[in-house]
């Protein structure tokens, strides 16, 4: 019986030493860049995993109960917390996930635009915000989060960069927000991506106006779930990616991703991933290079 009592304990230490050894290994970070590109059906939900092991959440589609799936896959069993979460606009197909997110994971960070919609998604949207206790950012051009005033975590060689909306919209209350989407570029080494939200082609093209450099990206997550509505030619031109990442549910009502999108990325030589065919797309890099994979 003492026998069985020592081998018993002997077992529970060994594993309380390998759960350390593991938390040791996560902290120490994996010098590399994830980001998954969800597949949420159709919305967006996007996952960065940077070299130091912290989570930002780029919006969380139309299902709490599928982007909680997704995370719990990705992220350790014992991590309940997440750095920053960003909304990129208050749609449902973006928001609605994120208010299960809310209920289940401690969030650090908040950055989304303060546009005001009529939706019950939205009122509670601003209930759980309030009641998280997390730093709440309203985003603008020219906000980058490295740390430093902004008071995010510092995140070694990864910048991330907002480019629009050019101004606060805190407090607007609109019936389509679509076109106040964040765009946002991450920068890490020599790699870089642009995410779009649903924006559409009008914003686009103020981008381009304002600064054609700034939208350079390897990787391009492609705006409005490939509606015919986004991604005008002279912004791919600019853009000019590798990799285009079409996030869309299968069999939707809207059409998306739309052939004249789908025939302009052709054009260009892009290779095309579509979570709606291919299901996650996680793309690593390690600061020179950048190698996707699909996760079914």
């Amino acid at each position: 019986m003492k026998k069985n009592s020592v081998l018993i304990i002997l077992g529970i230490l060994l594993g309380l030493n390998l759960l350390a050894w593991v938390a040791v290994w996560e902290l120490a970070g994996s010098g590399r860049l994830e980001v998954t590109f969800f597949d949420v059906g159709q919305g967006d939900s996007i996952l960065i995993e940077t070299p130091q092991n912290q989570q930002i959440l780029i919006d969380g589609g139309p299902s709490g109960e599928r982007v909680l799936e997704k995370l719990g896959k990705e992220m350790p069993f014992w991590d309940r917390t997440i750095d920053l979460i960003i909304l990129t606009h208050p749609e449902r197909d973006h928001m609605a996930g994120l208010l299960e997110v809310l209920k289940r994971y401690e969030v650090q960070n908040i950055l989304w635009t303060g546009v005001v919609r009529d939706t019950a998604e939205y009122q509670e949207w601003e209930k759980l915000i309030g009641e998280e206790g997390a730093n709440i950012y309203i985003a603008k051009a020219g906000l980058r989060i490295t740390g430093g005033p902004t008071s995010l975590q510092i995140w070694g060689r990864s910048d991330l960069n907002i480019l629009y909306p050019f101004e606060s919209l805190e407090g607007r209350a609109l019936k389509d927000s679509n076109n106040t989407s964040i765009i946002a570029r991450l920068v890490f080494g020599q790699t870089s991506f642009l995410f779009t939200g649903d924006a559409l082609k009008s914003v686009e093209g103020q981008l381009l106006n304002r600064d054609k450099q700034s939208v350079d990206s390897d990787v391009l997550k492609v705006g409005h779930h490939g509606s015919k509505t986004s991604t005008v030619q002279e912004f791919v031109e600019a853009v000019s990616p590798e990799i285009a990442v079409i996030s869309a549910g299968k069999d939707n009502s809207y059409g998306h991703p739309h052939q004249e999108t789908l025939d302009t990325l052709v054009k260009y030589g892009i290779t095309i991933l579509r979570t709606d065919l291919a299901g996650n797309i996680k793309i690593i890099s390690n600061g020179q290079d950048y190698f996707p994979r699909i996760q079914n």
